[in-house]
């Protein structure tokens, strides 16, 4: 017989509440909270700076201004001395026949930090070039943002302890930094 002539057996009707868990929509990542000017200040201090990079750069896409606060205190995971002779190794590139056009590499922790968002971003288009110039990063706290209200990405968080991880500053200092 065909499943035309079957009836179909009326369900038994279950209350909203006894739903399984697994039924209900998945819940969207919280929107970061932006001050009242629109911007979002971000305090850098035990973020793995990777992470972080990648959630600014996609926050500067979408059109968001944002300020990246203490951007040497950001960690880079990993074994100290790889790291540190990792990035040596970079400062090795550049161009035999003048110098000067060489890769230019940046040595400052806020510049690091905004290089790292750079390289996240489609910077060849226009909505990558518009979204660079919403970022600014800083080292430390300027006076002028003394008094806002700085955020933290629970997501980008280092995991382990601190001393586990190498700074930004630490990096910035192995590779000729002298501030």
């Amino acid at each position: 017989m065909s499943s035309r002539g079957k009836k179909a057996e009326p369900k038994a009707a279950t209350p909203p509440s006894a739903k399984p868990a697994a039924e209900s929509a998945p819940k969207a990542e919280p929107r970061p909270k932006t001050a009242g000017d629109g911007t979002l200040y971000i305090d850098a201090t035990g973020h793995v700076a990777g992470r972080l990079s990648s959630i600014v750069a996609a926050e500067i896409i979408r059109g968001k201004r944002i300020v990246v606060l203490n951007a040497e205190k950001a960690v880079v995971s990993g074994n100290r001395d790889t790291i540190k002779d990792a990035w040596k190794q970079r400062l090795e590139l550049g161009s035999k026949v003048n110098p000067m056009y060489g890769p230019l590499h940046p040595r400052r922790p806020d510049n690091i930090v905004w290089r790292m968002v750079r390289g996240m971003v489609p910077k060849e288009k226009a909505r990558g070039t518009e979204g660079l110039k919403r970022l600014r990063v800083y080292m430390g706290v300027p006076e002028k943002y003394s008094g806002v209200t700085m955020s933290r990405f629970d997501k980008a968080m280092a995991t382990r302890p601190l001393p586990v991880y190498t700074t930004i500053a630490e990096v910035s200092k192995a590779i000729g930094w002298n501030g």
